[in-house]
């Protein structure tokens, strides 16, 4: 039994399991607020361009999305014809080319992404989006806050109050004169001698005595000095010139060398340049010989000693950070520039091409030309 197949489109191929994944950050990207997948997608388009948003729609965000890789994925078409494919699923709403800048300071690269949205949407929404993703990738992650509370120390038992003399339980054992127990010990009274008769410690037997805490008293002055603590640690400066001697090995300088040069390797320092530069200018254009290492380092930090910036050249700290912008490129050329500028995904010239496209007439002249050229190629061909 024949089965009917209602959509006059390619059957959509399979997602291979080992298809090749772009870098992290780069490749597809699918759009927010899509509907629902339904057998009915992409109905409005091409065979060809159906076959192809089919497949993609299937792949899984971070898929490489070069026309190189789908041309490979897909043999049934070229690479001219997948890019001409992408072209118009960019100005049906479909896809969007950008790239955008990854990274901190000058560890700063473009990442190329290529982002998918089953619904197709217009120039607007893409517009709003990625102005929404823009400010989603420039706004500064928010720093981890510390706990309001502080964090319950761990709760040690309370010290066990010293244990008392045990009560006496026979009237042989108590004592005769008086049943109270002795006052609390003062410092200002002294305790009796233990040996004196008359004394609680004497009249109560084996009953232990309470010692009292015994304050250490104050180290005088000519007490044995502490062991001497161990230095700050080594400034840049004295680190630079330590450093030397592993940049190039015709510099090694000793720890008695390096306190020497100390000040006058600060001075450079104190005027704003680097310890990365101040190596480049002490190993830069050194000669075959060196005689004196410690001589020569001394010599170049007196008389190369960079000048001083003025301190209100330097940017202020509190100068925000310049948004960086993500750029829509052109699915056909590649041409960057923001998405006011590209409606379609397509820059100027390439959506004038593809928009002009076979609509245009052609020209009567171009006609005749052409049959002209024709009948003089059949009368050249026809035998003598």
């Amino acid at each position: 039994m024949a089965i009917q197949h209602l959509s006059s489109a390619l059957p959509v191929p399979a997602v291979s399991a080992a298809y090749p994944m772009a870098k992290p950050g780069y490749g597809k990207r699918s759009a927010p607020d899509q509907q629902p997948r339904t057998p009915h997608d992409f109905a409005l388009l091409p065979a060809r361009e159906r076959y192809i948003a089919g497949f993609v729609d299937h792949l899984p965000d971070g898929a490489a999305m070069s026309v190189k890789q789908l041309t490979r994925q897909l043999p049934l078409y070229g690479q001219q014809a997948i890019s001409t494919s992408l072209n118009a699923l960019s100005v049906a709403g479909h896809l969007r080319r950008v790239r955008c800048p990854v990274g901190t300071g000058d560890e700063t690269r473009w990442a190329f992404r290529t982002f998918w949205s089953r619904t197709a949407r217009d120039n607007a929404w893409w517009t709003t989006y990625l102005a929404t993703e823009t400010a989603a990738r420039t706004a500064t992650p928010a720093q981890p806050t510390a706990p309001t509370t502080a964090p319950e120390a761990p709760t040690s038992p309370a010290p066990a109050a010293p244990a008392q003399p045990p009560a006496p339980t026979t009237a042989a054992e108590a004592p005769a004169t008086d049943t109270t127990p002795p006052p609390p010990w003062t410092p200002s009274e002294e305790p009796p001698p233990p040996g004196q008769p008359g004394s609680p410690a004497a009249e109560q037997g084996l009953a232990p005595t309470v010692v009292p805490h015994q304050h250490t008293p104050p180290r005088g002055s000519d007490a044995e000095p502490a062991p001497p603590t161990r230095g700050a640690a080594p400034s840049p400066a004295y680190l630079a010139l330590a450093r030397l001697g592993r940049a190039d090995h015709r510099l090694g300088l000793s720890a008695d060398d390096c306190a020497a040069l100390e000040p006058l390797a600060t001075r450079w320092l104190d005027r704003g340049v680097t310890t990365d530069y101040l190596t480049n200018a002490l190993t830069a254009g050194l000669p075959t010989q060196i005689g004196s290492p410690v001589g020569l380092i001394r010599r170049r930090l007196i008389d190369k000693v960079p000048p001083r910036l003025p301190t209100g050249a330097s940017t202020p700290a509190d100068t925000p950070t310049p948004a960086r912008r993500m750029l829509v490129e052109c699915t056909d050329c590649g041409r960057p520039g923001p998405p006011q500028a590209l409606p379609d995904g397509l820059c100027r010239p390439c959506h004038q091409a593809h928009t002009t496209a076979g609509d245009a007439p052609p020209d009567p002249t171009q006609i005749a030309a052409v049959k002209a050229h024709m009948a003089n190629l059949r009368h050249l061909l026809k035998p003598v």
